[in-house]
């Protein structure tokens, strides 16, 4: 089984080239001022100059306005929009139809009911990506927090759809065994520091899924 795998929350060229280097398939950049991942324009600008055309980028966006969507798409060359807030169906098809780009939506799960939440997705999204809710409903993203992954297996969803919250190295390859995800994102489980990826810790981590 190929697992395909993002890095979220890039901040750093050093972080894109590790990516890149062990096969990650998709990088994730921040717009979202609370996250300590947070990009301005110009420096995801910046960065998205050194992704390969093999990787896609992906924008995080928290239930953001059009116009504040439209000010990085004007600048930045994105290939997807992540909508990691309380995006209701009907806003992320109008996200989907406004701005022409594929849509992943995070379905934020704090306990096995909130799954069904997907099924209103269906039909608006391209992707679907399964984080933990934070502590106290949380930041979202970023939190470092799982959920029990044997949830989401047997599901069979007509979108593909990521696992995330909580991953590392060490954990990435038994939570696909139990989950039954082909697709991993990961973001506080390889820095040294909040919002600062580590390369090598990307590496252990896409190391960690290549014979999945």
């Amino acid at each position: 089984m190929i697992v395909e795998a993002k890095i979220c929350g890039v901040i750093s060229a050093d972080a894109v080239a590790a990516a890149a280097k062990g096969g990650s398939r998709f990088v994730g950049f921040v717009f979202y001022a609370p996250s300590p991942r947070n990009l301005a324009i110009e420096a995801a600008r910046t960065l998205a100059s050194v992704v390969p055309p093999s990787i896609q980028k992906v924008g995080l966006f928290v239930d953001a306005a059009n116009e504040a969507i439209a000010q990085v798409l004007n600048e930045v060359p994105l290939d997807c929009l992540q909508l990691h807030g309380e995006e209701s169906p009907a806003r992320v098809k109008a996200i989907r139809e406004r701005f022409g780009l594929p849509v992943m939506k995070a379905i934020r799960i704090g306990a096995r009911l909130d799954i069904e939440k997907a099924a209103t997705y269906l039909n608006v999204a391209d992707r679907l990506l399964f984080d933990a809710l934070g502590p106290d409903g949380g930041p979202p993203g970023g939190t470092g927090q799982s959920f029990e992954w044997e949830w989401l297996l047997g599901h069979d969803w007509p979108l593909p759809w990521m696992l995330s919250g909580g991953l590392n190295a060490s954990n990435v390859a038994d939570a696909v065994r139990r989950s039954g995800s082909r697709a991993v994102d990961v973001s506080s489980g390889v820095e040294d520091k909040p919002g600062h990826k580590d390369p090598g810790q990307i590496a252990e981590f896409l190391l960690a899924i290549t014979d999945l």
